[in-house]
């Protein structure tokens, strides 16, 4: 089923909450509709999917369609004693599908517990938090390619994974419209408590249960990150910077104290985007309607009544003061548009 709206308010559809608007959005339940939308001529020639509007900033009106996945649907297409094979539709919120996974003994997604956002993002920017990331579980992204107005998928290897990265943010990139994406789960424990505070939470909790560690994971994330109902943000707005192995062991001698992970290329290190902002004493720093959240300098947030424009001159003074004192490039995970 296709519904169409025209000269729409973004308010409630970006987690920022800015007030802007579209000249056009198409919600669509299936991925057979896409085949009505883009196969006539008066198909878009503008337009952008729009998930959950959780890593998205608009700074000015979008003028063109937006197009709104709203499929829910999970189903079983394949099981073993090991494992099993989720599709799930592009529009399901991925907190749900994560819930639904613990509850029936799934393991595998445990750790991205209350990741805002839908289903049909995640691929995307291959979200992560934990130790954990999209990757380690999914096998297959379906699309549809409106260059030729054709269904295509693609297996994990073709997606080209990386650190906050993919072949959908690159080749990709406004030219699909990601309807569904598979997942392997498995059946067995597999507790991933790298993080400190993670495995101390869980521990506190009676040991590592899928329950637990979703509890553990969900409880953390409320005490650092703002909920978007009530101050409005789009998450952590900036990535951590990969850097070589040789500066960050510079780095480390240089403040004991600077988080430091490590990555799949052994010759570089992922950084703390958070800690650095934190130590510009930029914590807590407000600027008109934007501020930097008090409680994690990661996350950009909106006191009411900012537009997308001034998030973003706070987001470069962010970037300015840290490569003046450390001499390292941030820069956002937030699509702006």
């Amino acid at each position: 089923m296709i519904k169409e709206f025209f000269n729409h308010p973004l308010r409630e559809l970006n987690s920022f909450h800015v007030e802007e608007q579209a000249d056009h959005i198409i919600e669509f339940d299936s991925a057979e509709d896409l085949d009505q939308i883009f196969g006539k001529e008066s198909s878009p020639k503008k337009w952008y999917a729009l998930g959950g509007g959780n890593n998205i900033l608009f700074t000015r009106r979008f003028e063109g369609t937006l197009i709104k996945p709203i499929g829910k649907t999970i189903r079983i297409i394949e099981e073993d004693e090991e494992s099993v094979l989720l599709h799930v539709e592009a529009g399901l919120e991925w907190d749900d599908m994560v819930e639904w996974a613990v509850e029936h003994g799934l393991w595998g997604v445990e750790n991205l517990s209350l990741i805002p956002g839908t289903i049909g993002a995640s691929p995307v920017q291959n979200i992560g938090a934990y130790g954990a990331e999209a990757k380690d579980v999914i096998e297959r992204v379906n699309f549809f390619d409106t260059q030729d107005c054709t269904h295509k998928s693609l297996s994990h290897e073709e997606c080209r994974f990386a650190y906050r990265d993919s072949i959908f943010k690159r080749e990709l990139k406004g030219l699909c419209i990601i309807t569904s994406v598979e997942f392997r789960l498995k059946k067995t424990p597999q507790p991933n408590l790298g993080y400190g505070d993670l495995k101390a939470e869980t521990e506190k909790r009676g040991g590592a249960t899928l329950g637990n560690i979703r509890d553990a994971v969900c409880s953390i994330r409320r005490s650092k990150l703002p909920d978007p109902a009530e101050l409005g943000n789009a998450g952590s707005f900036f990535k951590n910077p990969i850097v070589e192995h040789e500066l960050a062991e510079q780095m480390r001698l240089k403040y004991e104290n600077m988080p430091i992970y490590p990555t799949a290329d052994t010759q570089k290190k992922k950084l703390a985007a958070g800690w650095l902002i934190d130590q510009c004493g930029l914590k807590g720093y407000r600027q008109g309607h934007v501020g930097v959240h008090e409680r994690q300098a990661l996350v950009l947030v909106n006191y009411g009544g900012a537009n997308g424009d001034e998030v973003m001159t706070l987001a470069h003074e962010v970037c300015s003061k840290v490569a003046e004192k450390f001499g390292i490039d941030i820069e956002p995970e937030v699509n702006v548009l």
